[in-house]
């Protein structure tokens, strides 16, 4: 992977840090997407960039595709959300779909031809367990599923122009966001442990070593396929 060119959405925090740093550390070129850029020591190119905001974006993506030949996509980026059924707002519907959907969408279609002409290239869509279906995640499941879809109909279209699509579906994961919503010690991180049979939450740092995976070119005959790093918790039977 030394030298490719590997675009990140959400590259600053969390799982999209740890996957930018690893890319980096192996010798890749990585171009980072995120909203907050200041006092970053960012392991590649960063650009700030609002991706709810489909205009801002197409801007940024130009820019990006006239400088790198990208070789790879993580579409990493997404927001969750909770509302039960009867409690939805159309609005944070709409706003599920844009940020997990719409952006993987924008982001892939701005350097797919490129990738096309070269006959190469990776995309990794990031998915997440709870897409499922979870209690009280309408949008945010549906729309992680539609980002499975993307996955599975792209890996068809671009496999003959060797191009490989795949998907991670990430457990709980430690985050900062995460932990802000299930403190250590609290119901709310026993509850979500009690349905991992591992007992334990992942590290970004694991999320990232599959994605790195996918990347690669030990992957190459893997395509349309949603990679579980659950500690068990998408088993069938587990309960």
């Amino acid at each position: 992977m030394k030298n490719k060119c590997v675009l990140v959405t959400g590259a600053t925090k969390g799982i999209g840090w740890s996957i930018s740093r690893r890319l980096a550390d192996l010798g890749c070129h990585v171009v980072g997407l995120a909203r907050h850029t200041q006092d970053i020591d960012f392991p590649g190119y960063l650009y700030a960039c609002d991706l709810t905001n489909a205009g801002e974006t197409e801007e940024v993506l130009r820019v990006i595709r006239e400088k790198y030949p990208v070789d790879g996509i993580v579409n990493n980026v997404g927001a969750l959300d909770h509302a039960p059924l009867g409690e939805i707002e159309l609005a944070q519907l709409y706003e599920s779909f844009d940020i997990n959907v719409r952006v993987a969408v924008q982001v892939t279609q701005a350097f797919v031809a490129a990738m096309k002409a070269r006959r190469a290239g990776r995309v990794v869509n990031v998915c997440g367990h709870l897409s499922q279906g979870a209690y009280g995640h309408t949008s945010y499941a549906a729309a992680k599923q539609g980002l499975i879809a993307c996955t599975r109909t792209w890996a068809l279209e671009l496999a003959p122009y060797d191009i490989t699509v795949n998907a991670v579906s990430p457990g709980p994961v430690e985050t900062e966001p995460f932990r802000a919503a299930h403190p250590a010690g609290s119901e709310q991180e026993q509850n979500v442990l009690a349905k991992v049979p591992m007992g334990r939450f992942a590290r970004p740092d694991e999320i990232a070593s599959a994605v790195i995976f996918l990347l690669g070119e030990q992957a190459g005959f893997i395509t349309g396929q949603v990679l579980g790093v659950d500690g068990g918790s998408s088993v069938p039977g587990r309960y």
